[in-house]
């Protein structure tokens, strides 16, 4: 049988058998619909949906990086269509990635490479991702996200301890109140610290887009950095060289919104 070292991302979903229990029509539904859009970013990252266990979901990428990108999009994905429902309607998913060795049956894979991705993923909070060391290793520099180290895990089925992170996911949190309700009067240290935050995500987001999207970005910080050294920001001259850039980043944002509306419909 043939091996190969690639990438596996595990999804599963958080108290599944609840949410059928309440409404089995609508829970499968909604898991069809999630699935559905963890297809289409799984084609957008270079990776294939290799198997459906229950309400499970194995993927295989051919790069590293683009498989953790994946799986903050998909809990991206996941937390905004949650944010206009109820907390007993939520679903969630924990999700797991791990660069590994496996064994190729047809389009399937096995082995340890696929099981360690599926320990991982019970490992994370709902909403979360946890990856492996190896994982870490290799993205870590490549993303602005950030990684915790949880220790080296013993999972069941494997001799070796498994080096773990977990990816941070800043404001994922569906039952959190939104920054801009808060009433408390932040301090300067927190201001700054939660406008770097808010930093972050922008850039997150803008790097896990498709590359016309983040030259678009890129082009627009070019001029406003020109603008802002040589004429200041009194004179915003930027703004119209900016606009066919702009323009592609608004298409591309109402692309998608209105891909994940058409998905939610059906």
């Amino acid at each position: 049988m043939k091996r190969k070292l690639t990438t596996i991302l595990c999804a599963d979903g958080v108290r599944f058998g609840a949410h059928m229990e309440a409404d089995e029509a609508e829970a499968f539904t909604r898991l069809r619909r999630h699935r559905d859009m963890m297809g289409e970013l799984f084609a957008r990252h270079d990776g294939r949906q290799v198997n459906t266990w229950g309400d499970a979901v194995i993927a295989e990428f051919q790069s590293v990086v683009e498989a953790v990108r994946c799986a903050v999009e998909i809990q991206d994905a996941v937390a905004l269509e949650n944010a206009g429902l109820e907390s007993p309607r939520r679903m969630q998913f924990r999700i797991g990635v791990n660069l590994g060795d496996v064994m190729i049956d047809g389009d399937d894979l096995y082995g340890d490479g696929v099981n360690v991705a599926a320990r991982l993923q019970e490992m994370a909070e709902p909403g979360g991702v946890v990856v492996s060391g190896a994982v870490h290793d290799f993205a870590h520099k490549q993303l602005v996200v950030g990684f915790d180290f949880i220790g080296e895990q013993t999972v069941k089925n494997i001799a070796e301890p498994v080096r773990s992170y977990t990816v941070r996911m800043a404001g994922r949190n569906a039952d959190e109140p939104d920054a801009p309700s808060e009433k408390i009067r932040l301090s300067d240290e927190d201001l700054f610290s939660k406008t770097g935050r808010r930093a972050d995500r922008i850039l997150a987001w803008v790097l896990a887009q498709p590359k016309k999207v983040r030259r678009s970005a890129a082009m627009i910080a070019v001029f406003f950095c020109i603008n802002l050294l040589f004429t200041g920001i009194a004179n915003p001259w930027f703004i119209f060289p900016s606009l066919p850039f702009a323009l592609i980043i608004f298409l591309h944002v109402r692309r998608t919104r209105r891909a994940g509306l058409e998905a939610a419909e059906r």
